[in-house]
């Protein structure tokens, strides 16, 4: 298996750090120098990082001396790991080295990144007290203006008008024509359709069960006719002779005074 990369991007401190600042040890300055070359840990440049090094001290304008060993301490182990990893693939001491450092470069990222959302968190902790014993007035609802400025089709207009006259209707009590199937009128005597049909057969003689319907003006007044059919054969007064669809009527005796239907 492949010896894993690591990369040091964002894992140092940022660019708006000033770079004149003091490290706290050869490694975070080491650190630092590749994150400005943006390195792999596996292709780090000992050249490179001791001449940006060099311009550093000259930067600083004094020597200090402490500084410098540790740097070339550190810079030497550096080429001494990287050395042995060139000359044996298979060293496993300096791989374990390599992977140490790289270790210590993660848990310092973690540290780093650790320290910096304390930092945050810490501006941010007042910012969530505030307003809490505040108390703010409503917003105010904006009159609208009573001159319609929109464009609308005609057509639609006419149909909102009409949308809007049945609703008012609607909330309208019925008219009294709506109960007419409803509300039943008094109901027809069955004892004059009775005496209606006997004239009825006196002036025309036998006539249709189906004519004796015509001119009813109510339900109420079919019924009392049908009743009357009815009972006036019952009491053997009238005669039925026909087919399932129609049969004639006429009368067999005359209507007796005292009948009741």
């Amino acid at each position: 298996m492949e010896n894993p990369v690591f990369k040091l991007e964002k894992v140092l401190r940022s660019k708006s750090v000033e770079e004149m600042q003091d490290f706290e040890g050869p490694l975070d300055l080491i650190l630092f120098l590749l994150g400005k070359n943006k390195m792999e840990i596996q292709d780090i440049s000992i050249s490179l990082i001791c001449d940006q090094y060099m311009i550093w001290l000259e930067q600083r304008q004094k020597m200090d001396l402490d500084v410098a060993s540790e740097f070339v301490t550190m810079a030497s182990h550096l080429v001494y790991i990287k050395t042995r990893m060139l000359l044996s693939i298979e060293d496993a001491e300096a791989q374990s080295e390599m992977d140490a450092l790289i270790q210590s470069l993660e848990e310092r990222r973690r540290n780093e990144s650790y320290a910096r959302m304390k930092s945050l968190a810490e501006k941010l902790s007042p910012m969530g007290e505030f307003g809490r014993n505040i108390l703010t007035r409503n917003p105010e609802p904006v009159e609208r203006g009573k001159i319609y400025e929109y464009s609308q089709d005609p057509g639609d207009l006419i149909l909102a008008m009409a949308e809007i006259q049945n609703r008012a209707e609607r909330t309208l009590p019925p008219p009294k024509t709506a109960f007419q199937d409803i509300v039943q009128h008094e109901p027809y005597p069955v004892e004059n359709k009775a005496r209606e049909i006997i004239q009825r057969l006196k002036q025309h003689g036998i006539t249709s069960f189906r004519l004796l319907f015509r001119g009813n003006r109510s339900r109420s007044e079919v019924v009392a006719t049908f009743l009357a059919v009815l009972e006036l054969c019952r009491a053997r007064i009238l005669h039925l002779a026909g087919s399932e669809t129609d049969c004639t009527v006429r009368q067999e005796r005359e209507l007796p005074e005292n009948l009741t239907l």
